[in-house]
């Protein structure tokens, strides 16, 4: 399937009919798989046969979704986890140890940099935080135990662009370095890191790739086979499995990915400028505007501006509960990457549990919103926002 089309490959690629000759991928819900006879069973257990053995690590509605998602990333090998977070950790475990050094983004999802900070830190692994725009303090940090270089792009929730080429280079400067790029903001349907240089790409399968909201789930893709191996190795012991239910919701959401990304970031883009001309709002955080310092560089990597906006509203929380209470139509979640608009206030959410000193580093400040933009109307949306906004206390 690899000279079809990304809209082609996301609806055909990683499906193995039964004998029933199902046209909708089937999900295997079992938890384990008899064998022939007690040699075969030996044989698989020794991984000398391929063959499944026991869904916590092998499962073909799984193992459908991981084809699929790895060809459209570009990828030669797919795992799936549980969640995106648990893609993040299964990463970090399979390849670091007590005094290696991850060089990360502060633009990251909280739970991203509580993980970081305050987990893997127990384990004498320590993070240093970057500014995602600052790529030459990059190259003079990394280190001889720097292990793993981590970035959002866009990042989230405030939209800066990382350049994936530059910081490639910088990573490829210790060759015990990878460079993993989180591209849940924008899926492969609008940017495929490993083409820029990045060494693996991690999801949250949650977000954009479901669509609609419905499981929870992640994945990590890699060209590099030791590490997909090592990578199946910790989720057979340690079990952050998918269950074959998420990965048939996850493949029917990408069956749909391209056409959503695509109408999303189209409608994002058209809220977006609403925002900027708006008297009530400071500052509108979206590469598709002219003024972003990012807008030249995600014209590079990405083929779409993407759905995620963030804006900041004159004043601070209150001015900016008061946009998110008026609001009607849009889902009120701290969720993102659904076909239903969703609003939230970082602060008080998504980076609540990261330090008043590390959100005001990374730029999140009490007025900012959120915005993932579904597939409603971008009239419907503006006047929702409008409601909040024309209304300021």
């Amino acid at each position: 399937m690899k000279d079809k089309d990304f809209s082609t490959r996301s609806v055909r690629t990683g499906q193995t009919r039964s004998q029933h000759g199902e046209h909708s991928l089937a999900i295997y819900a079992t938890s384990s798989f008899v064998f022939e006879n007690a040699q075969q069973a030996a044989n698989r257990f020794a991984e000398t046969e391929k063959g499944n053995v026991y869904s916590r690590f092998t499962n073909p509605t799984v193992q459908a979704f991981e084809e699929r998602l790895a060809n459209l990333e570009g990828a030669e090998y797919c795992r799936a986890t549980s969640s995106g977070m648990s893609a993040i950790l299964s990463l970090c475990m399979s390849t670091l140890r007590s005094g290696d050094q991850i060089l990360a983004s502060r633009g990251l999802f909280g739970s991203t940099i509580s993980l970081f900070s305050k987990i893997l830190s127990k384990f004498g692994i320590e993070t240093e935080f970057l500014s995602p725009l600052e790529l030459d303090l990059w190259e003079q940090k990394l280190q001889s135990n720097t292990k793993l270089i981590f970035v959002e792009t866009p990042s989230n929730p405030l939209c800066d662009i990382v350049d994936i080429n530059q910081l490639a280079w910088i990573s490829k400067q210790n060759k015990q370095c990878r460079l993993v790029v989180d591209n849940a903001f924008c899926t492969p349907a609008l940017q495929r890191p490993l083409e820029h240089g990045a060494d693996v790409v991690v999801h949250s399968a949650t977000k954009f790739l479901d669509g609609h909201g419905r499981g929870v789930g992640g994945a990590i893709c890699t060209n590099d086979k030791a590490l997909a191996d090592d990578l199946f190795a910790f989720n057979r012991t340690a079990g952050p499995s998918m269950s074959p239910f998420n990965a048939w919701i996850f493949n029917s959401g990408l069956e749909t990915l391209d056409i959503r990304m695509k109408q999303s970031s189209r409608t994002a883009d058209s809220v977006a400028r609403w925002l900027h001309s708006h008297p009530n709002i400071a500052r509108v955080f979206y590469p598709g505007l002219e003024d972003h310092v990012g807008h030249d560089l995600a014209k590079r990597q990405q083929s779409e501006f993407g759905p995620i906006i963030g804006f900041e509203v004159k004043g601070g929380r209150k001015q900016a509960w008061h946009v998110i209470d008026s609001t009607s139509l849009l889902s009120i979640t701290a969720n993102l990457g659904d076909v239903k608009t969703t609003i939230t206030h970082p602060t008080t959410t998504t980076h609540k549990r990261i330090s008043a000193e590390e959100r005001k580093l990374a730029g999140i400040n009490e007025g900012l919103i959120r915005l993932s933009v579904g597939l409603e109307s971008a009239a419907d949306i503006i006047a929702d926002l409008d409601a909040g906004l024309s209304t300021l206390p």
